[in-house]
């Protein structure tokens, strides 16, 4: 601050100390007030000025050879890095991040420990077939782990695949097989669904893969895809079902009987006999044959045949016929030809047509020197069902439930409250009413019992009472409250022994001057102080007169006390002089 030149080129008046002095005397806190701010902006700016960048996440659980690179590049960009859980993660400045991840991912960084189908892309002239097939199959492999990662609670995979080679014979030709590692998060697990969508995924990008020879395993080496593969008998996925169900039933029930009985005076349980099997089954049957007219005929078949002109067999049995013919003789007349079947001179005996299936009925007839015989086979259809069932998993074989009812509140003849029991006939509503809650069938073996009884913990006796200083919350209260006057005390002791005495050093006024007392008469009596007549500029005048004496001494006082302050007001008002 620099004061103005007079009109008369004297040299500028410097500024005055006491009316400064004035000033903190009048606010004694404002010293204070100016210490605590500048003690804060002093503390501030010295964090900001030992604080480095704030640095943030670049890349996390980078392979070694992917660190590398990251860190060759960042080195070229002068980029001041650092590393932070055990080199486990790579930290920059957080306003260069966004940047300097697109300046890698340009580069190709990081490269997550595999290539997907980019590789294709530089394929060289003259590439043998063999070569071609094992650069697709890595990208297949990378392709494959890069989807699976995208995963959250995936942080790595390696997919590994064997393709056997095509062949033209069946009995030589393999399917393939795919094994899959996962890394997974740290304090992260994967459940049953995500291993199956795993396991579903690979098996629909590789050609004639089955999804049971496809093999899932974590980072300690624990077995995943067993579930799928149906090596063990119950999953997690069956208790997990089998919970639901019977939670499902314990809510229906106790839903339908609080608004009758309370909140809190039903308990239900609810033991589900769960039957995860799949059935398959198929039933041919055959029914007995039907009533010859009412059945239908499947097919009918019938030969006739007859002979004419031969001679009975005769003779007299034994040795005699055994001998030879004599010579045929032409005979004068011709015998009578026999007659037609069917005419009323044919002796027939009738044709039996046949009742059943598959019979066969003949007919001979003789006449005379001629035969005739007829057959006739008739096949009938038969009745047949054929029954083909598939039963699911998850089918409810047999329901057990148990529920306790607590007491009912009632009124005495007194006018007061108390318990009874229920009556066989509200018990037996009770009954019903679960009954319809959980389905009941008989059929299918269900059990329901249920049990009017005082719930125990009506009976239960009032806790003992912890004195207030046993209280924990009472003792936390007391640490706190406690905490919080050690803290006031430590402030006020270092207000009233430190910064009271040094405030009152520092901004104490300029002793008095000492006025001597007027003679006593002799009498003894007190002199009467007569005040002097002075005109209001000679007290002007002589207050200024004292008020600068004053100055003096305090600033003779303060030189000695302090003479490099002196000396800074010196200095200052010299460099004011000269502007």
């Amino acid at each position: 601050m620099s004061s103005a030149a007079p009109a008369n080129g004297a040299p500028p008046a410097a500024p005055s100390l006491p009316p400064l002095l004035d000033r903190l005397r009048a606010q004694p806190k404002l010293p204070l007030i100016i210490g605590a701010a500048t003690l804060v902006a002093a503390a501030a700016a010295f964090s900001l000025w030992n604080r480095g960048p704030d640095y943030k996440v670049l890349y996390t659980n980078v392979s070694d050879r992917d660190g590398g690179a990251i860190i060759a590049s960042l080195q070229q960009m002068n980029v001041p890095y650092k590393f932070a859980d055990g080199g486990g993660a790579i930290l920059i400045a957080g306003d260069k991040v966004p940047e300097v991840r697109l300046k890698l991912a340009a580069q190709g960084l990081p490269k997550a420990g595999g290539v997907g189908f980019e590789l294709m892309d530089n394929q060289k002239f003259g590439t043998s077939q063999f070569a071609e097939q094992v650069n697709y199959q890595r990208a297949l492999e990378g392709e494959l782990a890069r989807s699976i990662e995208s995963i959250g609670t995936v942080e790595a995979a390696r997919v590994h695949l064997a393709l056997p080679k095509p062949s033209l014979f069946v009995r030589e030709q393999k399917k393939p097989s795919a094994s899959v590692v996962l890394t997974l998060a740290r304090g992260r697990s994967i459940d049953e669904g995500q291993v199956s969508a795993i396991v579903h995924m690979i098996s629909s990008s590789v050609p004639e893969l089955d999804p049971k020879s496809v093999t899932v395993v974590d980072q300690r080496g624990n077995l995943l895809s067993a579930a799928n593969s149906g090596a063990r008998g119950l999953d997690v996925s069956q208790l997990k079902y089998v919970q639901e169900i019977e939670q499902g039933y314990i809510r229906r029930i106790e839903t339908i009987l609080q608004p009758i009985l309370g909140a809190n005076n039903v308990r239900a349980q609810v033991a589900a006999d769960i039957d995860f099997s799949v059935v398959e089954h198929t039933d041919e049957k055959y029914r007995p044959n039907q009533t010859p007219g009412q059945a239908a005929m499947r097919s009918q078949q019938s030969s006739e045949s007859s002979q004419h002109g031969g001679l009975p067999p005769g003779g007299v049995p034994g040795a005699l016929t055994n001998q030879p013919p004599v010579n045929p003789t032409a005979p004068i007349t011709a015998p009578k030809p026999p007659a037609a079947p069917g005419t009323p001179g044919a002796a027939t005996n009738g044709a039996a047509n046949a009742s059943t299936a598959g019979s066969t009925v003949s007919t001979s007839a003789p006449t005379g020197p001629g035969s005739s015989r007829k057959d006739v086979t008739t096949n009938y259809e038969l009745d047949r069902s054929i029954r083909h069932v598939q039963q699911g998993a998850g089918a409810i074989k047999r329901l057990s439930v148990a529920v306790v009812v607590n007491y009912k509140d009632a009124a005495d003849g007194a006018g007061k409250t108390a318990t009874r029991a229920l009556t066989p006939v509200e018990i037996e509503q009770i009954r019903n009413l679960a009954k319809e809650a959980m389905g009941y069938s008989q059929d299918r073996g269900d059990s329901l019992n249920v049990v009017n009884s005082a719930f125990a913990a009506d009976r239960e006796a009032p806790a003992a009472e912890v004195p207030f200083w046993r209280d924990r919350e009472n003792i936390e209260l007391g640490k706190t409250i406690g905490q919080y006057l050690l803290i006031a005390f430590l402030a006020l002791f270092a207000w009233f022994a430190v910064l009271r005495p040094l405030l009152r050093k520092h901004l104490a006024p300029p002793p008095a001057p000492v006025v001597e007392a007027a003679p006593q008469e002799a009498t003894g009596e007190p002199a009467k102080e007569e005040e002097p007549k002075i005109s209001p500029e000679e007290a002007l005048r002589q207050r200024e007169a004292l008020r600068q004496k004053a100055d003096m001494e305090y600033a003779h006082h303060l030189a000695d006390q302090d003479p490099k302050l002196v000396a800074m007001l010196i200095q200052h008002w010299m460099n004011a002089n000269d502007q």
